[in-house]
């Protein structure tokens, strides 16, 4: 049975999302994973603080995987690639935002804005939806000004993992890796207005970058 939004996809895309959720629930389930300053997480959350989850694209797979159920809203490309990685998170437990520096901008922007403001978690890759991977591009420093909101640099690595020739190098650790993932130190913009909170990528680059460390990667 497909849904009224799965019909928006052709029967070629719609085999791949079946097939592709059944292949991550049974890899998945097989990762032994290891959790590092988790209590970060813990924090912002016992606190009912408005957070957005920093992680760069290639680090996407196991951490929606990490955080399924959990309620986080997610924001996704519109672009077309987007709209499988999309009907995944939902599948997953994660609520949507549409949008992205290159289409749909000023739209997610103030649905995120929107969202924090009523407590809600968002997570963004900040380096997507085309790269250059690793780095920060603004949206995501512009939104937590806004919502005055904490950013929460979060970072996945694996011992064994397969790397796709993409732009990211997408990992997809592989059956039976072990996983970390990291959280590093919960950071605010420190501008006060947009354009400022704009140039303080390097800043939350060096943050990202901190988390990955941690996580060995």
């Amino acid at each position: 049975m497909t849904t009224e939004g799965d019909e928006s996809l052709s029967r070629r895309s719609r085999a791949l999302l079946l097939l592709g959720k059944g292949f991550l629930r049974v890899l998945a389930r097989t990762w032994r994973v290891r959790v590092v300053n988790e209590g970060y997480l813990f924090d912002l959350r016992r606190a009912e603080r408005p957070f957005i989850f920093a992680l760069w694209h290639g680090h996407l797979l196991p951490l929606l995987w990490h955080h399924r159920g959990q309620g986080v809203l997610v924001l996704i490309s519109e672009h077309r690639d987007g709209e499988l990685v999309a009907r995944a998170a939902a599948s997953l437990g994660y609520g949507l935002i549409r949008g992205s520096s290159t289409r749909g901008a000023d739209r997610a922007l103030i649905t995120i804005v929107r969202e924090l403001t009523a407590g809600h978690e968002v997570a963004i890759t900040p380096d997507g939806p085309r790269g250059p991977a690793e780095t920060f591009a603004p949206g995501a420093l512009v939104a937590a000004q806004r919502s005055d909101s904490f950013i929460l640099p979060v970072a996945a690595s694996a011992d064994r993992a397969w790397r796709l020739r993409s732009w990211d190098r997408f990992m997809i650790p592989k059956p039976f890796a072990r996983v970390t993932v990291a959280y590093g130190t919960p950071t605010k913009v420190a501008a006060t207005n947009s354009r400022a909170a704009a140039e303080e990528g390097s800043r939350f680059e060096r943050l990202l970058g901190e988390a990955g460390a941690l996580a060995g990667g």
